[in-house]
């Protein structure tokens, strides 16, 4: 088995866990101002907040450089309807409304978070 725990480096860990657990209901497991891990509903870790500049980790050194540079933030939820309306709740800054991702066959959106990473949020 192979399992991804990606880290993205943010300005503020409490208030960015507090922002995803309204988006999407999932819990976190660490606490603390410098570090988080988000669980869903079995308790598997599908992201990790850092902040930056802690922990002397290189590419986690720059909150200047643009954050997400490369990257897409791939969430997979069970609800799609209320992630988005938990995403307009938050005024979210959307790039995608909900839409039906030809490639996938999937209903998706796209938004972005506090700290400008684009998550791409489709139905399970």
């Amino acid at each position: 088995m192979i399992k991804s725990q990606p880290i993205i480096g943010v300005n503020d860990v409490k208030k960015s866990a507090t922002w995803y657990q309204k988006l999407l209901g999932c819990s976190c497991s660490h606490g603390g101002d410098t570090f988080e891990m988000l669980m869903d509903n079995k308790g598997e870790i599908f992201l990790c907040l850092h902040k930056w500049g802690e922990h002397e980790h290189p590419t986690l050194s720059n909150s200047r450089i643009q954050p997400g540079n490369g990257l897409i933030v791939y969430l997979i939820v069970e609800d799609l309807d209320k992630a988005w309306a938990n995403a307009q709740t938050l005024n979210a800054t959307i790039e995608e409304p909900p839409q039906l991702n030809q490639n996938s066959g999937k209903q998706q959106f796209s938004i972005r978070d506090l700290d400008g990473y684009y998550l791409m949020i489709s139905l399970y």
